[in-house]
């Protein structure tokens, strides 16, 4: 049976250290340049150095474009997708086909996984993008677990989820924070604007703040929650899903590196024996719970439920 693999966001190379020894196997880096909604800035010389921090670690590297490029963006990704081979990076995370397109014109052969946010919700979409280029799919934050396991089921490509962190629930590529909000009346308002990394969208009705923050690509809201699947994590190792990941963004690193320590020993204990992990998954939880954030509590996502937000 293949391992699944355990992909982290980290914010710096300094906390991409500290994720290996808590047991990551893969990161995602990149910079809003070409990436959207990351943990951290990573230059082409800082993901050199990840790059070699890496493979003395055996672990894996993936590089952030899934922006949407407009024309002005596109003569600078054959250049950059270039660098990155030269760098030796193992994957480039895409939503546009612009990149498809760019990475042949190149002659870049690194593998692509696909990842277009909300539209990735079945096999034959997955496995027409497989034809394409992609060798791996990341799923929607929007389906249930049979449905993962079905897709799982009939992928032709390999299959990433997301099992912790935050929920992009929307996105424009506008500045909403500078224009949006000075135009509405009092319904809503905007808290720490001064800080863009800790801001929150408030609603009174629902009593939840929905983290909001501006890049280079426009306006990102989250969910009020966080996902946590440490306890529910046999389905997907069973149906061997590729990949779970765990989404840094906007949270502490020092949180980030102490989840992912956790979810390591499920996973181990996992394949140790299913009652080895069943011993642990509950005092595991509990943990996480001790150290989440009061205004995030921890869910279940779309897995077992729809959700409200």
């Amino acid at each position: 049976m293949k391992k699944t693999e355990l992909l982290v966001t980290p914010a710096s190379i300094e906390h991409m250290n500290e994720l290996i020894r808590a047991g990551a196997d893969a990161f995602l880096i990149g910079e809003q340049f070409f990436g959207l909604r990351l943990a951290g800035e990573f230059t082409l010389e800082d993901i050199e150095v990840a790059a070699k921090l890496t493979k003395e670690h055996n672990k894996k590297i993936y590089v952030a474009m899934n922006a949407l490029f407009h024309n002005d963006k596109l003569d600078a990704l054959a250049p950059y997708m270039q660098k990155l081979q030269e760098i030796g990076v193992d994957g480039i995370v895409f939503g546009d086909p612009a990149v498809i397109i760019a990475r042949r014109e190149a002659g870049v052969t690194i593998p692509l996984h696909w990842n277009t946010e909300q539209t990735a919700t079945n096999y034959f979409t997955a496995n027409y993008w497989g034809k394409r280029g992609a060798t791996r799919a990341v799923l929607a934050r929007e389906l249930s677990l049979d449905e993962i396991v079905e897709i799982k089921e009939n992928a032709d490509v390999q299959i990433e989820v997301q099992v912790h962190g935050m929920t992009c629930m929307f996105q424009s590529k506008r500045p909403l924070l500078g224009n949006y909000f000075l135009f509405q009346d009092k319904a809503m308002e905007v808290e720490n604007r001064a800080n863009n990394k800790n801001m929150f969208l408030h609603d009174k009705e629902r009593s939840n703040k929905y983290p909001i923050y501006q890049d280079e690509n426009g306006t990102h809201i989250f969910s009020p929650n966080d996902m946590c699947m440490i306890d529910e994590l046999e389905e997907f190792l069973a149906a061997e899903v590729d990949s779970l990941k765990i989404d840094g963004i906007l949270h502490d690193p020092s949180y980030v590196t102490t989840v992912t320590s956790y979810y390591r020993q499920a996973i181990d204990a996992y394949y140790e024996s299913k009652a080895s992990y069943k011993e642990i998954k509950k005092d595991l939880f509990k943990k996480l719970e001790e150290i989440q954030p009061s205004l995030r509590p921890l869910d279940t996502g779309f897995f077992f439920k729809e959700t409200v937000y």
